[in-house]
Formats: structure tokens, sequence, C-alpha cells
């Protein structure tokens, strides 16, 4: 107890400079402590916005005789799911029963028939887009209050109507599920993001933290020494060690989640691109708060204890400034290993032998990511030390050959400074790589856009409105022949119903053929149905409004016309056979039909398209192949995630990078005020001041670059996709080291000053 209040003592009567570098300390664990909190933050708040959504999801109990869909009792309720641009805009269609139930979280109560309830971002999209209202049909009750919406930004609505509308409807008794049908981020990809995260913001803040721990370590480590040297005990050197630094890295934790507590509030309120939460979503859990305020002390007593090792054991040669011992090789271990599974991801994808087991790749990946990351900053000192000691050797330049004799007498000096700053553009690097996979996924390539739709229940005068909406550029209906169900595999064939004009508005790469003639499609890229064969016939039931029946029977043709659909989304497949509306009988269709709407893939088109298609029936359910509006929504997710936590690697790595040379310039003043003191000019001091940070950061640097490509294609192999070597990364990168090793250098020039104290080498 006597040591760890002899340290809160030296804290506080050992000078300004002493005070300055202990809220140097804490101030830079509050701002790791802030964004480790964020982090931290993001499971919980994916984690709130899923338990809402479970707890609307509708569901029915009381066995067949209540949840039939015969039973008028129970309320029937239709839920669609439309992509309203980038974003899903649900609709719950709710039809009242003879029995009432509890509203669903955010109501008062359920929407009678014609009546509305809204989230407040879909309110204010109807002002916006009048044409919207086609697909919220009724009068607005109210709006949904938050216990009933996932995030404040999500667009829904509950839309009360009558029994005999609905059509394809479940019955509903309850609201509650146990978990999300539909997470906001699907437990694969969320481990994309902790990976990401782990290797962007995780591993440079435990770097930065331990600089904070580490600030004025040679000061420090001569006062440890000159206690242990008047007979104080080597556990006695480390508590009074702790006591400061413990402290620093305790007040900085509270005053980081201070500010995160700050940032969330604003944050939340603003919102993110794609991503919003509310604020009560983003509060720290125990547990968290807890692994914050215990975690970032333990590490900066580590980092502490590790420091004062050297002054309790030997304290001499601290007292003397004795050369300090090589960096031992075993810094190279974690390297090795990370480099070498990296490398055999690359051979594997250069070879045309990607890996096929997901489940080892998940492992081997971020382990690799986190080994190479971990050995850059331990092997950093061992590197720079071999090449200063070899320049020094060869150079001929007195400002070159100074800076690399200290880089060699103390390779570690010079590195905290750009550690932060190597590890930033590793992670830029691997962040790269997952944006890459991500663009994959949702680009979309494909010229047209299609719509399918049942035409079960539908009018053909809807049907025809349909056909007609504005932005449509072609249209057909697609029908199955009649199978005998006994036969294990009876033969099918499909039927598309529409003219030459219509198909070529669906496939811009048709042949030529001849209106008012059957004909079979042929696509040279994908296999040919073997039952579609020249001479064999189909039936086909056929039906009309009035209920009534008919049997067409139809011959494959032997006339064919190619076309050419690489997108694999049209209504064509090689083998279909086409007929012209004409063959039908007056009033009559195929039964179970889908009708296929084509136009433009343009995102305003497709928008306009869907808002059409639900002023004519707002309760068609419409699938739109291609466009998986709620995968699209995980992805913007998912790179808004990415993006605040490359904000935050940025953040951190600025910061370990201020800190660092902050504390290097107090601790360099003596060394460089005796080198003034003998004539050297400042010209020259800058000179060496500039080349001794910059050399070593130059190495790390190359060290980053390529162990981060090389990792960024390890991952890009391992992820499956088609794009497995990034080019186009390479300039930026380039150019964000060019720019990290600028900024070092600028930032060397302010360690020399212009006025000279001899005060600073007194003691020496």
């Amino acid at each position: 107890m006597k040591e760890l209040l002899l340290g809160l003592r030296l804290l506080l009567g050992t000078g300004r400079g002493n005070r300055v570098r202990f809220l140097l300390m804490a101030g830079g664990s509050a701002v790791g402590v802030c964004c480790l909190a964020m982090v931290l933050a993001i499971p919980g708040i994916l984690a709130a916005q899923d338990g809402r959504k479970a707890a609307r999801q509708g569901d029915c109990s009381g066995g067949p005789r209540v949840c039939s869909g015969d039973n008028k009792a129970a309320p029937l309720e239709l839920g669609l799911t439309d992509p309203y641009g980038s974003r899903p805009m649900t609709r719950i269609f709710h039809a009242p029963g003879t029995t009432s139930m509890d509203p669903p979280p955010g109501l008062s109560e359920l929407p009678a028939p014609g009546e509305v309830f809204v989230s407040p971002q879909l309110h204010d999209e109807l002002k916006k887009e009048p044409g919207l209202a086609q697909l919220v049909p009724g009068r607005e009750r109210g709006l949904i209050g938050a216990q009933g919406l996932a995030h404040p930004d999500e667009l829904y609505a509950y839309i009360g109507v009558a029994r005999d509308q609905l059509k394809g409807a479940s019955p509903v008794t309850f609201y509650g599920w146990p978990y999300a049908n539909d997470e906001t981020v699907e437990p694969s990809t969320l481990d994309i993001v902790r990976f990401t995260l782990a290797g962007v913001v995780l591993l440079p803040l435990a770097v930065y933290l331990s600089v904070c721990a580490r600030l004025s370590a040679a000061a420090r480590a001569r006062r440890l020494a000159a206690l242990r040297l008047v007979g104080l005990s080597k556990r006695g050197v480390q508590r009074v060690n702790a006591a400061e630094t413990v402290t620093a890295a305790l007040i900085g934790a509270v005053l980081g989640l201070g500010i995160y507590a700050l940032a969330n509030q604003l944050i939340s309120r603003i919102g993110l691109p794609g991503f919003r939460w509310y604020p009560s979503d983003g509060s720290l859990s125990l547990s968290t708060a807890l692994a914050c305020l215990i975690g970032c002390p333990a590490l900066a007593w580590f980092a502490g204890a590790v420091g004062a090792r050297k002054a309790a054991t030997n304290p001499l040669a601290v007292r003397r400034s004795a050369v300090e011992k090589p960096p031992a090789k075993w810094g190279l271990l974690p390297l090795l290993p990370g480099l070498g599974i990296v490398a055999g991801y690359c051979v594997a994808g250069a070879t045309g032998h990607a890996p096929r087991d997901t489940s080892l790749s998940s492992i081997l990946m971020p382990l690799a990511v986190v080994l190479v990351g971990v050995g850059l900053v331990l092997s950093l000192p061992i590197f720079s030390r071999s090449l200063s000691r070899t320049v020094a050797r060869t150079s001929r330049s007195l400002p070159l050959g100074l800076a690399m004799r200290r880089n060699e007498v103390e390779p570690g000096g010079a590195l905290r400074v750009a550690t932060g700053l190597v590890l930033l553009v590793y992670a830029a690097s691997l962040v790269q790589g997952v944006l890459i996979e991500l663009d994959q996924v949702s680009k979309n390539t494909s010229p047209v856009q299609s719509y399918t739709l049942s035409l079960d229940g539908i009018s053909q005068e809807r049907q025809r409105a349909f056909e007609s909406v504005a932005g449509v550029r072609g249209h057909g209906m697609v029908a199955t022949s009649w199978s005998d169900r006994k036969a294990e595999f009876p033969p099918v064939i499909y039927a598309v119903i529409a003219t030459c004009g219509q198909l070529r508005g669906m496939v811009p790469e048709m042949g030529r053929c001849t209106e008012g003639q059957p004909f079979r499609v042929v696509n040279p890229q994908e296999p040919y149905d073997e039952d579609s064969k020249p001479g064999a016939s189909f039936p086909f039931y056929l039906k009309n409004e009035k209920g009534e029946q008919r049997v067409m029977t139809l011959r494959v043709p032997k006339q064919q016309v190619i076309f050419h659909d690489e997108t694999g989304i049209s209504a064509l497949s090689s083998g279909d056979v086409v007929v012209p509306p004409s063959f039908l009988p007056d009033g009559f269709r195929p039964q179970e039909a889908t009708l296929v709407l084509v136009s433009s893939s343009a995102p305003e088109t497709v928008r306009a398209v869907l808002d059409d298609i639900g002023g004519v029936d707002p309760t068609a359910k419409v699938v739109t192949p291609g466009v998986v509006v709620t995968a699209l929504q995980q992805i913007t997710v998912v790179k808004t995630i990415l993006a605040m936590g490359m904000v935050l690697g940025l953040i951190i790595g600025v910061a370990a990078y201020l800190v660092a040379a902050t504390d290097r310039a107090i601790e360099r003043r003596p060394q460089v005020t005796a080198l003034s003191l003998l004539g050297m000019r400042p010209r020259t001091l800058r000179t060496v001041q500039v080349a001794q940070v910059v050399l070593p950061l130059a190495v790390g640097l190359v060290l980053a670059v390529v162990a981060g490509k090389a990792a960024e294609s390890s991952y890009l192999v391992t992820g499956g996709g088609a794009i497995f070597w990034d080019g186009a990364g390479v300039p930026l990168l380039l150019a964000c080291a060019l720019a990290t090793v600028l900024i070092a250098a600028v930032g060397s020039l302010p360690l020399v000053g212009r006025r000279i104290d001899p005060e600073l080498i007194r003691r020496d």
C-alpha cells in the first residue's frame, strides 16, 4: 500500500512535465476506450433490433381447428416486403376475425378495414412520394411506436383490409417469436464483420493503449531505477509504476465511457448512412462496461510491468544509459506462420484450387490476419535495427549515419511513432478485400429487371392493367404442362404465351421469329430441356373467369429461335415453347399461370414499376428475381459498420501517432540540446529527426502493403467470389502509404526547436 501511495505522490509532485504526461496517458486511454466501446456496442445494437423484429412476428396457436384457413374466427395476416430503392418496405395486411387479439408492439390497437398505421419514416415518404400511397391504401390512423420498429428509418405499415381481399393469408392469434425470422445481419455475415473489426480496430487499439501506457518510458525507468537503488524492492518498484499507469488508464476508461455515452446519443439521432438505431440500443451492458473498465487498466498494468522490469532487475544499467540488447528474434514467430497461411491460400487461388472447406477457412483466415498484424508490430524493431546497422556502415552522410546509429541503439523508440500508422495501412488493405467481396454480391449486372406475379385469383382485366404499367417493356405468361403425378419423373414442358415483340422487350438478344407461329427457344449458354423434343405433345389445362375448363394440346414445334441471356433472370429457358396469344381460346388462360413483366434495371424505373403495380393491386405478391432487397439492406448495414470501423481505425492510428510523437519530442529534447551545444546546425538536426522516423516507418509500410495485399487476396480466395487479385486497389494503398510517410516526416520537424535550454542536460 505504501508503494501505491508513493506512486501517486510521485505522480502529483514531479513537475509540470510529468503531469502533462499523465494527462496524455489519461486522454489517450479515454479515446481508446471510447473506440473500444463503439465496437463492442455493435452486437448489442443488432441484437436489440432483431429482438423487436421477433416480438412483432405473428403466429397461430390452438391447433388445426383454430389455425386452419377456413376458420373465420382467427384474424388473417399477409406480409409483403418490396424494394423501395435499396431499402425494404414491409406491409402487413390485417383482416379481423370474430375473435379479438392483442395488438403487436408499437400499436395500441389493430387497424380496421380501411385504416393504416405507418412508421414515422414511411409517413414522411408518403408526403414526398404521392404515388407510394397506392401501396398503402386507406386512411392513416396513427404512427407505429418505437417498440414495433427495428430502427427509426424502417419503412413499415399495418394495413386493415376485408377478409375477402386477402389471398394466401395466414391465421394469427398472437405476436412474438423467440427469434427473428429475418435478422438485421445474418450470422455468417456478422462473422465477416467481427473478423474485419478485429483487424481494423481491436488490433491497432491494443497497440495504441500500450503506447499510452509507455509514455516517457525512459524518464520513468530512470526514476524507478533510482528508487530501486535506494532500497525499494523489485515488487515495490512494480507497484510504484502500476500506481501511475493504472490510475491514468482507469481515469481514461471512465472518461472514455462518458464520451461514448454522449457520442451514442448524438450519432443515433443523426444516423449513419443506411444504419440507424435508437439511443437505448447503443447503451452498454454491464459486462461490456466492466470489460472496458477492467481491460484497459489491466493492459496498462501489463505494458507498464514489462517496461519497469529492467529498472527493477538492473537499475545501474538504466541510470548509466547502458546500451540496450538487440531485439530478440522470437518477434518473428507470429509473422512467419501468419504469412505461411496467407501464402498457401494465394497459391491455391493462383493454381485454380480455391478451398471449398469454409469451416476450416473461417478459423484459419482470422488467425492468419491476427498473426500477421501482431507479427508486424513485433518484427518491426528487428528489421529496423538490421537495416539501420547496414545503412550506418555504408553511408557517408553525417545526418543519415547519426539517425541510423540512434535507431540501431534504440530500435523501438521511433517505431512507437510508426506502429499505429503501419497497422492503419495494413487494415486498409483488409477492408478493401471485404468491400470487393460485398460488391460482388450486391452488384446488379443485368440490363433488365423482371417481376413475377401469380395469376391465381386475378381477373383478366387486372392482368391487362398489370401489363400496361408504365415502364414495362415486355410481358408474357408462363405455364406448365399437365403431368401424371403418379410417375416419378413425369415429362413436362414450359410454355410462354407472348408475341415476338413482347419477347424482344423481355430478352434484348432475340433471334428472328415469325409472328403468329409457335417456336422453341434455345440458349447456347445453358442446357436444353430434354423433355422438349420436336413432335412431342403435352396437354395444358385452361380456365376462364366463369370457371369453365378446356384442354389445349401443344405439339413441340421444329422451328427454333436462338436467344442469349447470361443473367438468367428472364422468363425464358432453353427448350421453352413460345405460344402466340392468338392460340388460346377467347377468354381462357392456363391454370396456375405466372405473369412475368420486364423493365429496365435502373433503380428509379424499378421503383416506379413497383409503385404502379401496387396501384393496380396493393396485395399482389411481386417477386423480383435478382433483387433480394433484404440482402441489399444487410450489405448496406455491413458497409456502414466497416466504414465506421475504418474511421475508428483512422482515429486510433492518428491518435497513436500524435501521442507517441509528442512523447518522443519530450524524451529527445536533452539529446537534441546536447547536439545543438556541440555546434550541429538546426537543418542537420531536422534531417536527422526526419530520417530517424521515416526509414523505420518506410520499412514497416512496405511490410504492411505486401502482407496486407497478400492477406486481402487470401481472404478473397476463401470467400468464393470471382475476383482474387485486387489490382485496382494497389494505387490507393500506395497513395495512403506515401501520405503516411509525408505526415510522419512533417510531424518530426517540430522536435528541433529554435531555443536552446541547457537546463535540459544539466543533470547529464
